[in-house]
């Protein structure tokens, strides 16, 4: 089969340098490094006259507003609102979200569960307990407050400037968490929270209630002693952070 006897799509996608198709790319360089408009390219498969898989996947994107939330809730036939994709094509990709969703269920399914300050502590005591320095620990949370993931924020003393309410946001939007608690340590191993940290605290959830996501706790984990029965201290439990009352 010549150039000219291809159907269209197929002379616009092999035309490409390798290193430029989306499924080389994907297989060369992994899937987590492949952009939205690549792996949608690689689930349509085939373009129409004038218009490359490629094409067709950012026009699916904009249609949506670029909000792939928004792409993966739709209807079957939202999808069809995109000339060059037919039914047929709209099941695979409404499959493809499917399977996604119900792969996301079972993996917070399987992770912990973190309702109570207790948990917190328990989910933080062996990695905080010991350290030299204090560490700014953010737990991203699920709806259903399932661990997404643990993220540390920073090390050293804690203040407004180190523990930047940008630098605990941003992890927590980029991985879908619907809210989040703060975890840090006191090498000293007295968990009384300080001035900086409950003014940190406060800075935070103020932030998080401006862009929509809930700050449970802030947790400081420290060390039992004979007088001190209790390793952490919730600092929601103290009453002493404006932004929560």
């Amino acid at each position: 089969m010549t150039i000219r006897e291809r159907p269209f799509s197929a002379y616009m996608i092999q035309d490409l340098p390798e290193l430029e198709r989306p499924r080389e790319r994907l297989l060369n360089q992994g899937a987590e490094h492949a952009s939205i408009n690549d792996l949608l390219a690689i689930l349509i498969r085939n373009g129409r006259p004038g218009r490359s898989t490629i094409d067709l996947a950012r026009d699916l994107m904009q249609h949506f507003n670029g909000d792939l939330r928004q792409l993966a809730e739709a209807d079957p036939a939202e999808y069809t609102a995109i000339k060059g994709i037919g039914m047929a094509k709209a099941a695979e990709l409404k499959a493809c979200f499917e399977i996604a969703r119900r792969v996301s269920v079972a993996y917070y399914a399987d992770q912990p569960l973190v309702n109570s300050p207790e948990s917190v502590a328990t989910f933080f005591r062996n990695k905080l307990q010991g350290k030299e320095q204090e560490e700014l620990h953010c737990l991203l949370l699920s709806t259903k407050h399932r661990v997404i993931r643990s993220q540390m924020i920073t090390t050293g003393l804690l203040n407004s400037s180190l523990g930047h309410p940008r630098e605990i946001f941003r992890p927590a939007i980029r991985h879908g968490a619907a809210c989040v608690v703060l975890a840090h340590n006191h090498p000293s191993g007295d968990p009384t929270p300080s001035r900086a940290d409950i003014n940190l605290t406060n800075e935070v959830v103020g932030a998080g209630k401006l862009i929509g996501i809930e700050v449970l706790d802030h947790v400081v984990i420290g060390k039992k002693t004979a007088s001190r029965k209790k390793d952490y201290i919730s600092i929601r439990e103290t009453g002493d952070v404006e932004a929560w009352r």
